[in-house]
């Protein structure tokens, strides 16, 4: 039988899916690199002002569990192109918009759009590897963070001189040019033989734990909820936070894109990681990294030790999400890769969402951002505790990769 995974076909595959995933995932940072400005423009408080971002979370959750779905049934590419469409029309849509609640239903749109770029193409590209998962996850999920890092610093001139609104109308041709013609080359299946192999690796990993498929996936969904509502804090208000701060939103931008781009580095190392001890074990020492750099932003609020903080924070958090999917990969059936793994990462996103609004909200009630740092230290703590539990519950167990 020739060889199916991780070939040479396998490595031109991950190479496409990462350029796809940089430029499908722009809805999700677009809209926090223009907060401040909705702010200023619709003159709102700071928890309305989340709202779009909120909404796209929720549009993001959903089209991941939903778009999962179809993969699962009709293949990347359909689902690719569809997405790229939606999220083009919801940037120009965006820009017609006169009123903040209408802007946040649009970015519900946008989210649900931006969602084939992540969980759906982390599925697709898990089944053409199996000795190198980990690191193929990785770098797929790594194009969240890439676009994160990328995008806010294209974009910062475009905001600066013509709007925000300029800018969604670049990134609508931009989606639409890139993404449609590289789609069509990820239309090869993967063979039946293929799934098999990886079914039976799934039956011999779940044969030496004690936790059920359906208890395992429960168990991510809340830990996954937990280390998003943390992971917000930093991800969707540093920009905000260093406007309060008075160091203008260009520096918010420029932390954020530290965070994001050290959050690659994360991902990948994560991935190598993986690939050793596997994803439950890798999963924990992400948690554990983040709840440690979330508390270093309680006693530092200068310009360069925010700058330190937040390369620290996005090295310690970034291979925390494509951890769950490669627990995910490898303890539930392959065939339903793409609907498991889309509703724990959608249980994620609902958390960042949560997050977002609760980290304004607190923010509102206190007028500081010192109580939203605290309260994600809790949940992170949450998340910690249950995946240390997995880890317990069977001494004897060996998570070790599928």
């Amino acid at each position: 039988m020739p060889q199916i995974h991780d070939t040479p076909y396998s490595l031109f595959r991950l190479g496409i899916t990462l350029i796809i995933a940089i430029f499908a995932n722009t809805g999700m940072w677009a809209v926090i690199t223009i907060m401040p400005t909705l702010e200023a423009e619709f003159v709102t408080s700071r928890s309305v002002t989340s709202l779009p971002f909120t909404m796209n979370m929720l549009g993001f959750a959903l089209g991941n569990l939903i778009i999962g779905r179809i993969i699962d049934r009709f293949g990347v590419t359909l689902s690719v192109m569809v997405a790229a469409i939606l999220s083009a029309s919801a940037f120009m849509l965006s820009t017609i918009t006169s009123d903040i609640y209408m802007l946040a239903a649009v970015h519900l749109l946008l989210g649900f759009g931006t969602a084939a770029g992540f969980g759906p193409l982390i599925t697709d590209i898990s089944h053409w590897f199996l000795k190198q998962r980990g690191i193929a996850v990785a770098l797929i999920a790594s194009g969240n963070y890439l676009a994160g890092g990328i995008w806010p610093l294209f974009l910062s001139d475009i905001l600066a001189e013509d709007g925000w609104r300029a800018a969604y109308v670049t990134l609508a041709i931009v989606t639409l040019c890139v993404i449609l013609p590289l789609a069509l080359l990820l239309r090869r299946e993967l063979p039946e033989a293929g799934h098999q192999i990886a079914a039976q690796k799934v039956s011999e990993n779940i044969q030496k734990t004690r936790i059920s498929p359906l208890r395992l996936q429960v168990l991510l969904c809340v830990a996954g909820l937990a280390c998003c509502v943390a992971m917000s804090m930093p991800q969707v208000h540093i920009v905000s936070y260093c406007v309060g701060l008075g160091y203008g939103p260009a520096v918010g931008a420029e932390m954020l894109s530290f965070m994001l781009f050290g959050g690659v580095i994360s991902r990948i190392v994560s991935g190598l990681i993986a690939d050793r001890i596997g994803g439950i074990r890798t999963l924990l020492l992400g948690s554990f990294a983040q709840g440690i750099a979330l508390v270093m932003y309680l006693p530092f609020d200068g310009m360069a030790s925010l700058y330190v903080v937040s390369l620290i924070f996005g090295l310690s958090q970034g291979g925390i999400v494509p951890s769950y999917a490669l627990v995910v990969r490898e303890f539930l059936p392959p065939k339903e890769a793409g609907a498991r793994i889309g509703f724990v990462i959608m249980v994620t996103i609902i958390g960042m969402a949560l997050g977002g609004w609760m980290s304004g909200w607190l923010y509102e009630a206190t007028g500081s951002y010192q109580a939203a740092f605290i309260n994600g230290i809790a949940w992170n703590a949450l998340n910690v505790g249950i995946v240390l539990w997995i880890l317990t519950r069977d001494r004897r167990a060996s998570l070790l990769p599928a």
